[in-house]
């Protein structure tokens, strides 16, 4: 037989473009037209339905860059339809197919019901009745990555300009000819399936001649009246089952929706109202439809801006078509966001869906995200949690992660059941290659049979559609394919834990070879994170400290807004800095905003325990006890003590040995009796000397302090990422401007230095105190540079075989060398407060109060010596989505600690992000810290009292050194009771815990393993 295999593939492709898809609506009418043009940000519909309208046309350009315009579209049904399939059918000027990042609309009725959203692969709207009576409210989004990853002004309303950047191309009330749609959907389906099998497979012969057979069935010039003897043709191919090997695919209804990234906040309100209007209409036509919707936050603006959609949801949930998952407030970075921030999205996520829904998250869905660190497994698994699932490691440059189906385990030894859907995506089609790609990549073979495939248009949002539940239909039992079974996540994994309850384990964080750069892009967002984090560390602190000491009432309403905001903001486009200008621009009001509420809260619940007066106070909110030069309200320096989570009341300062500072030709000296700090003619570091340990920090012939320039134009991803070649441009910034000794007292040695290159400006000072171990370096960066990256360099004499970097409830190691792929791929690493570098018996820390990204590299001098070089990375100038990413100012402070263990580094990390707070009150006898912990090896992170209001106390400890622990946590009030309970408050099973006749309540903690206790007064 002759190979016309191509030749009969055209024609089906033809065909099917330019004659089954245009005839699936038979019979279409215009709609008349009329417009109301928003004069700035959308308004609610009650406002659009008392609006003036104007005449409006097909073809009629509209919108103007993140404008507004209410289309209300009217009509008559034909008679002749009676009995048929009407539609309403709209194209805003959609430009290509992706729904999100363009032109979108929510209809409504003209009593201003929602009805469903537009988009460019979901145009129509049901109609029933004579009458077409809709109010469409259409979003003129820009399109920001049009051109590619250039530069646009577009990602900001303020410098978008006037200009429309749609033409409306149609409106018509239509006949779907159901017939001729479904043979669409048949052609289609067995079109894109039969590629997919091997040129050798009788079954791919079947289904082209199958096809060909359709297509001469076909009247080209009659498709409406003849769609039904071509897909009589096809019948026999699309009723043949999948053998019974075959692969499974659970499918669940998704929408990723980002909650910002190349479309504002108050955007994605909108957006998520369209979406959620889209999946309860589709489950009323669909009932074997399952939605899995996460992000809380997203649910929280429908309930509260469309309430009527919001009903719509949960009459799907209570159906069992709509199942929220993830159990968080939004899907948040997988690595910036602290500690306690990543607890608290799974407490408010999980509480949300339980109050609104009374449904228990069983799982974290997390699937595009940058990275994962290793406390997830352990915070997910305390929020009651059982199973995990993300995908973005499928993004790897370098090295194939090796499972799809595993157990991942944390820092601490805890383990979750994880899922990478094979497919290699979190908007899934159905389309023959989307599904072939997933049986051929899955890893679990010969073990596993089943994976997981999230379908619905997204990053957007949109959702899924009624085009893919249809095929669906299809596919759940073809030959050929793998069979798709629509059901919820929450029953894949319990199928997929019972055939591989012994599945691999992959231990550790889970590293993202890509999106390096998310760790330093838009500094000031990851600032605001930082600061916003600790202030409400601290005003839990004291308002708990506050209500248990002096009665004060306690702000439950306030403290939950303000961490639902900042959680808001960690959300995973929007901290890693891959937002356009708009998003980041806000982002800086509100967190200005919640520091202003915060030290607000911080000093009312501080005044009620100091009382009013002109005595100096001194507060510590970190939970090691602080001995350190502050700033009294006279500007003089003085030298305090000050406990754990607690305050004192300055009156007779004790003074440790002075700072002195010296100048001579080699350059200037700081000196405090511990720490010997030189700065050269350059104002840079030429040794920093351990003087107890008679040990000197850097390396010989090197200077510390070093600021590094590197060209950076990643191959993509300008704000994402930051490629290994970057390293390969370096200027070293090691010519001063000017060198000043600063005059602080007698406890404070300080020298500031300036520095000019390019456009910008740097100012450094280099701080020594009586007392400390610590040499802080303040930076005030005025940056104007483009494309490039500034980095900080300490090379350190320390034989460091691997780096120990903070992380979320404790820390990682990583090598210092390159022995694998693995390792040469995390030239760039993420930390929080501190990383620590050492050899047997000596190490060095250098904390941080803004920066995440840095990189630790190792070199052999030419003397057999280690050169260990750390390096911060300050700040970047992408210039995709955002062209003005990171201009201007930028203030961070990062200090070198000599001789430092791991708990030094702790230590460090706790002192520069929590400052002593100093502030004014009267005489009051000095009040206890709430709560107080014995040893170094435990650190207590969060303290507060109980989310149901029953005064109860909340403290979470966890062991910091990643070694056991046995201490005492004690209480400054009467305990009746105490509890071990999940992160949610609520009690844990067996371990049960004393209170000893002295008040003690000991604890014993395995590594890095977090507690949280409550409490009872």
């Amino acid at each position: 037989m002759h190979d016309d295999r191509s030749l009969v593939e055209d024609r089906i492709d033809r065909v099917l473009r330019e004659r089954i898809a245009p005839a699936v609506y038979a019979e279409t009418v215009p709609l008349e037209l009329a417009a109301w043009h928003v004069p700035d940000e959308p308004v609610p519909v009650a406002e659009a339905l008392a609006a003036g309208y104007e005449p409006f046309e097909v073809g009629t350009r509209w919108g103007r860059p993140w404008s507004t315009t209410w289309l209300r579209a009217t009509g008559s049904v034909p008679e002749r339809w009676a009995g048929r399939r009407v539609e309403a059918v709209f194209d805003l000027g959609f430009v290509g197919d992706w729904p999100g990042n363009q032109a979108e609309a929510l209809v409504y009725d003209l009593t201003g019901r929602p009805i469903k959203g537009i988009e460019p692969r979901n145009q129509y709207v049901p109609i029933a009745g004579d009458r077409v009576g809709l109010l469409l409210e259409m979003a003129a989004n820009p399109d920001i990555l049009a051109n590619g990853f250039l530069p646009t002004p577009l990602g900001d309303k303020a410098t978008a300009g006037d200009e429309p950047l749609y033409r409306l191309a149609r409106a018509d009330v239509a006949v779907l000819d159901e017939e001729v749609w479904h043979l669409r959907l048949d052609v289609e389906v067995l079109r894109e399936l039969m590629p997919e099998l091997p040129i050798g497979d009788p079954r791919r012969h079947e289904i082209l001649r199958a096809l060909e057979r359709s297509m001469d069935a076909l009247d080209i010039h009659d498709v409406a009246g003849t769609a039904g003897a071509a897909r009589a043709c096809l019948t026999g191919v699309l009723s043949s089952p999948a053998h019974a090997g075959a692969h499974t695919i659970s499918a669940a209804g998704h929408a990723h929706i980002d909650s910002a990234w190349l479309w504002p906040i108050r955007e994605t309100k909108r957006k998520a109202a369209r979406t959620f209007a889209n999946v309860t209409a589709l489950a009323n036509d669909y009932p074997e439809f399952v939605f899995a919707g996460p992000q809380a936050q997203q649910y929280a603006w429908v309930k509260e801006r469309h309430p009527e959609i919001f009903e719509r949801m949960r009459k799907a949930v209570e159906a069992g078509q709509w199942v929220p998952i993830g159990g968080m407030w939004v899907e948040a970075d997988g690595n910036l966001p602290g500690g306690e921030a990543m607890a608290r999205q799974l407490v408010h996520g999980k509480r949300f869906f339980l109050e609104e829904f009374g449904v228990e998250c069983r799982g974290v869905w997390l699937p595009d995200s940058f990275g994962y660190t290793a406390a997830y497994p352990q915070l997910a698994r305390l929020a009651g949690m059982e199973w995990f699932l993300t995908q973005k490691i499928s993004w790897n440059q370098t090295n194939k992660f090796p499972h799809h189906t595993f157990w991942w385990e944390g820092i601490d030894g805890t383990r979750i059941f994880t899922h990478f859907p094979p497919a290699d995506t979190y908007n899934g089609t159905f389309e023959g290659a989307e599904l072939a790609h997933a049986v051929r990549n899955y890893a679990e073979k010969g073990a596993g049979t089943r994976s997981l495939l999230p379908f619905g248009h997204g990053d957007g949002g949109g959702g899924p559609t009624r085009e893919m539940l249809e095929k669906a239909r299809r596919l759940r039992d073809l030959e050929g394919s793998p069979r798709v079974v629509i059901e919820s996540p929450e029953e894949f994994f319990a199928a997929a834990h019972a055939e591989l309850p012994d599945a691999a384990v992959w231990s550790g964080e889970l590293y993202l070879e890509l999106h390096r750069a998310t760790y330093t892009s838009q500094a000031r967002t990851k600032a605001g994170n930082r600061r916003s984090e600790h202030l409400l560390r601290e005003a839990e602190l004291w308002a708990a400290t506050a209500a248990v000491h002096a009665d004060i009432p306690y702000p439950y309403a306030e403290l939950d807004r303000l961490w639902k905001t900042v959680l808001l903001h960690q959300f995973h486009d929007i901290l890693p800095g891959s937002s356009i200008a708009w998003v980041h621009r806000e982002a800086e009001v509100t967190y200005a905003r919640v520091r202003a509420e915060l030290e607000e809260i911080i000093t009312s619940a501080v005044s009620a325990l100091t009382g009013a007066g002109e005595a100096t106070w001194v507060c510590n909110a970190a939970p090691r006890p602080r001995a350190e030069v502050v700033t009294a309200p006279d500007g003089s320096a003085v030298f305090v003590e000050v406990p754990a989570s607690g305050m004192v009341r300055l009156e007779a300062p004790s003074s440790p040995s002075p700072v002195t500072t010296t100048t001579g030709e080699t350059g200037t000296v700081l000196y405090n009796g511990l720490i010997r700090v030189e700065l050269d003619a350059a104002g840079l570091l030429s040794s920093v000397l351990d003087v107890a340990a008679h040990r000197e920090l850097l390396a010989p012939g090197s200077r510390g302090n070093l600021l590094q320039l590197h060209t950076d134009l990643p191959n993509q991803w300008d704000a994402w990422d930051l490629d290994a070649h970057y390293r390969r441009r370096r200027t070293d910034l090691d010519e001063a401007e000017a060198i000043t000794i600063v005059d602080a007292g007698p406890l404070v040695g300080a020298v500031r230095v300036e520095r000019r290159f390019g456009a910008s400006r740097i100012t450094q000072t280099v701080r020594l105190t009586a007392g400390s171990p610590r040499v802080e370096i303040e930076t005030e960066i005025d940056w104007h540079e483009r494309e490039k990256i500034l980095k900080v360099a300490f090379p350190l004499d320390v034989h460091a075989d691997r780096s120990a970097a903070e992380i979320q409830f404790g820390h990682v190691f990583r090598p210092t060398h390159v022995n694998t792929s693995w390792d040469m791929a995390r030239f760039e690493i993420s930390c929080h407060r501190w990383v620590h570098l050492g050899e047997p018996g000596y190490g060095v820390a250098l904390a941080n109060d803004a920066t995440y990204g840095h990189d630790v590299t190792r070199t052999t001098r030419a003397d057999g010596g280690t050169t260990t070089t750390v390096r911060l990375s300050l700040v970047r100038a992408p210039r995709c989505p955002d062209p003005e990413a990171d201009q201007g100012r930028h203030r961070m402070t990062y200090a070198l600690v000599p001789g430092a263990a791991i708990g030094d580094a702790v230590a460090a990390g706790y002192a520069l992000n929590l400052p002593l707070r100093v502030t004014s009150g009267g005489t009051a006898p000095t009040p206890p810290p709430l709560v107080t912990l014995e040893g170094t090896a435990a650190c207590i992170e969060a303290v507060k009292l109980a989310d149901d209001q029953s005064g109860d106390v909340v403290v979470r400890v966890y062991e910091a050194l990643g070694g056991r622990a046995t201490t005492r946590l004690r209480a400054s009030f009467p305990v009746t009771g105490v509890t071990i309970s999940d992160l949610l408050e609520r009690p844990l099973p067996g371990n049960p815990v004393t209170v000893e006749a002295d008040g003690g309540i000991p604890i014993s903690l395995r590594p890095f393993q977090v507690l949280t206790l409550r409490l009872r007064r």
